[in-house]
């Protein structure tokens, strides 16, 4: 069923529950109360694994999927996204808190919640300042990369719960050298139940999809672990798990300079939009409504803001626990006050039941919710589709494996920004030839059979002039010319030129005065408004003839077989 868009402006605009609410039907309810409640039974495993990844206590990952579904349902623009721990920012907590607590949990606890913080403030300054183009800072061939390399990472880090080894190292393979290392010492019982538990998770993925079937898992592993006195037998399980509702506290202001804290934030925000955006859009498109990419920045500053003042660490929206949440019926955001309800009843009563869970289950759970970001098939479609891609990709995937988390979106966004540069600055320059028996013109590169202009080079460049391709295109015609014999015209079709700036414009100058020195003719057509508009306040008029600017590539050539421009006459 389809959810009926309404223009939202004002306030509504940005209180989405005005719009939502104002919309609600009795019959969503009960879908919005099992969404919540199963969301929930998938949210227990995951957020106890996640904040194990993160390397905080367990019941921090509750706080966090409980505070941060108040909070994004307040704010966010989605009706469908789940939002609350992720994969990806618990292993950049991990990597990045560690140092700066110097061994104290309490005060790597106390800088998480500041992270959390920080991620909300800069929520609202990308607000205010409109940057939802962060979204497309990072392309589709470096986020399968980045992925990868998160997967990849994640897997290996978890490694050591799975096996019932002490692990350690700093990145992807300092880990497996270590783990390598200590394969004498792998504890089989542990390493038994955390691959039965995967064997059964994916088991229950295949069969039964859209079902609470991680809990099941956990349950199970609980109760085989409590009757058969596993702890007593060396198998690590989480312990204690604190009782009750976060205590709501202030972050701890001023624990970090702004220098150690903003890299880690901007990180977290950059993942988190990106992650959450890219979700939100699917679920907007399948239910018919239209999704506010810069609201989003107040929703998930509203989550990461409930979840600092609550002991929580970053929080985001993520595909998984999202397709859990839409699987199983929600309408609306109220699905996730629901799964905070049912989270909050979980923490307020039934905490005493998670001390006997096996650390390899919640490694197992881990598993499942990341190896499918490792998409092989992506990376091989990329080798034989787009080299260019594949390279980016595999810069992206290296980085995060070498660097870690952080570091790894951080250069992957880098690498997006170079890559956008690169590909911009090596822009197609069709080089024209005729189509038979027609007025039109093609790129004789590209279309056989095209006939070849005598006397004459035709080109076009298929993008905008700019700074970062002026260059290569003079130098890729002024090389056609070396080729050429007998040429007399040379025609610079901006048909396909959106914009042009002053190294745009100082490039064409430079073209025209080359090719009087030689005594080529040179005119331009196909300038667009603003092009013309530069053209003129350059002086080009002075050196070409402004009125041919309109005019198309055919008229000029048509008067130019009557003895005109291609009269071997160049301008003075």
């Amino acid at each position: 069923m389809k959810s009926r868009s309404v223009r939202r402006t004002g306030w509504t605009r940005m209180f989405p529950p005005f719009t939502w609410l104002g919309e609600y039907q009795g019959s969503w309810l009960r879908h919005d109360a099992i969404a919540g409640v199963t969301l929930a039974a998938y949210a227990i495993p995951v957020s106890l694994a996640y904040a194990g990844l993160a390397g905080l206590p367990p019941q921090v990952g509750i706080y966090g999927y409980m505070l941060g579904g108040i909070g994004y349902a307040l704010l966010g623009s989605s009706r469908q996204l789940a939002v609350g721990p992720t994969s990806a920012i618990s292993l950049m907590m991990a990597g990045a808190l560690g140092t700066l607590a110097g061994g104290d949990p309490i005060r790597y606890a106390q800088i998480a919640g500041l992270a959390a913080c920080a991620v909300a403030v800069l929520c609202l300054i990308a607000w205010v300042f409109k940057l939802s183009i962060l979204v497309r800072l990072i392309s589709d061939s470096i986020l399968v990369g980045f992925k990868a390399g998160a997967g990849l990472t994640i897997i290996m880090s978890q490694l050591p719960s799975l096996l019932g080894v002490t692990g350690g190292g700093h990145n992807f393979f300092d880990r497996a050298i270590r783990i390598s290392g200590q394969l004498g010492d792998i504890h089989l019982l542990a390493l038994a139940i955390g691959v039965v538990a995967i064997l059964l998770l994916l088991l229950g993925e295949r069969l039964l999809p859209g079902r609470p079937v991680g809990l099941t898992v956990v349950a199970l592993s609980i109760l085989i672990a409590t009757l058969f006195g596993l702890p007593s037998m060396g198998v690590a399980v989480t312990g204690k798990v604190p009782e009750g509702l976060p205590a709501f506290q202030l972050p701890g202001f001023g624990m970090l300079e702004f220098q150690e804290l903003f890299p880690i934030a901007a990180g977290c925000l950059l993942l988190a939009y990106i992650e959450g955006v890219s979700a939100a859009r699917g679920f907007a498109a399948r239910h018919g409504y239209s999704l506010d990419v810069r609201q989003e920045f107040l929703g998930l500053g509203a989550a990461n803001l409930a979840v600092a003042f609550g002991s929580g660490y970053p929080v985001a929206g993520g595909l998984s626990q999202s397709a859990v949440n839409d699987t199983a019926g929600a309408r609306t955001p109220l699905a996730l006050v629901f799964c905070s309800m049912a989270l909050a009843l979980c923490l307020l009563f039934f905490t005493g039941v998670l001390t006997n869970l096996p650390k390899a289950v919640l490694a197992g759970v881990v598993f499942i919710a990341v190896y499918k970001l490792v998409d092989v098939r992506a990376l091989l479609r990329m080798w034989r589709v787009s080299r260019i891609d594949f390279y980016a990709a595999a810069i992206a995937l290296v980085s995060v494996l070498l660097l870690g988390i952080l570091q790894g979106v951080l250069l992957a966004a880098l690498a997006s920004i170079f890559l956008l540069l690169g590909r911009a600055s090596r822009p197609n320059i069709a080089f024209l030839g005729r189509l038979p028996g027609t007025g039109r013109y093609s790129d004789s590169a590209r279309h056989e059979g095209v006939e070849p202009l005598v006397g004459v080079i035709a080109f076009r460049p298929e993008a905008s002039l700019l700074y970062i391709n002026a260059e290569t295109i003079l130098e890729t015609v002024l090389n056609a010319l070396q080729k050429s014999h007998d040429v007399r015209l040379v025609v610079c079709d901006l048909s396909a030129s959106p914009y042009i700036d002053l190294a745009g414009a100082r490039m064409l100058h430079d073209l025209h005065d080359e090719l009087a020195s030689r005594h080529v003719a040179f005119c331009i057509v196909g300038a667009h408004a603003q092009l013309r508009d530069l053209l003129r306040a350059e002086g080009l008029a002075e050196k070409t003839d402004s009125g041919e600017w309109l005019r198309t590539l055919d008229s000029v050539l048509g008067e130019g077989r009557d003895g005109g421009l291609m009269s071997g006459k160049s301008d003075p």
